[in-house]
């Protein structure tokens, strides 16, 4: 069996990475600043695409808050904010990821929202609003 130089090994492999996942990834993928606030530090949020859908998912190293009814909310780049699904579903159910609704045009930041206490439990940003529009 032929072997290819390394440098060319080296080049090939790089090729197939731009091809297969390298433009999807870059394109597709925005992670936010890490969360801030009350009840919720640390922990990021990661938007991505699958398929026509657009997904917000939370890091592994996010913690649940301990408060009684926390959601999701998403922050678009005019100030309007949207009250998504809950965080905690059963004792030890997690919605970790959600799918973002058609009627969001685009996302500057993602929050924790305690609707029983009423209070913003903690915040993340991304450095440029995700326009959702855009990427359909």
């Amino acid at each position: 069996m032929a072997r290819l130089p390394l440098g060319r090994s080296f080049l090939l492999a790089l090729v197939a990475i731009g091809l297969v996942g390298g433009p999807a990834l870059a394109a597709d993928v925005h992670v936010s600043s890490p969360f801030a606030g009350k009840a919720v530090n640390g922990g990021t949020v990661t938007h991505e695409m699958q398929g026509d859908k657009h997904i917000l998912r939370l890091s592994s190293d996010f913690k649940v808050p301990g408060s009684p009814d926390p959601h999701w909310q998403v922050v678009d780049s005019a100030g309007t904010i949207y009250r998504l699904n809950r965080l905690t579903l059963k004792e030890d159910k997690v919605t970790k990821s959600i799918t973002v609704p058609a009627y969001v045009q685009d996302i500057a930041k993602v929050q924790m929202w305690c609707a029983w206490a009423e209070v913003l439990l903690g915040e993340a940003s991304f450095d440029k609003p995700v326009a959702m529009q855009m990427m359909k």
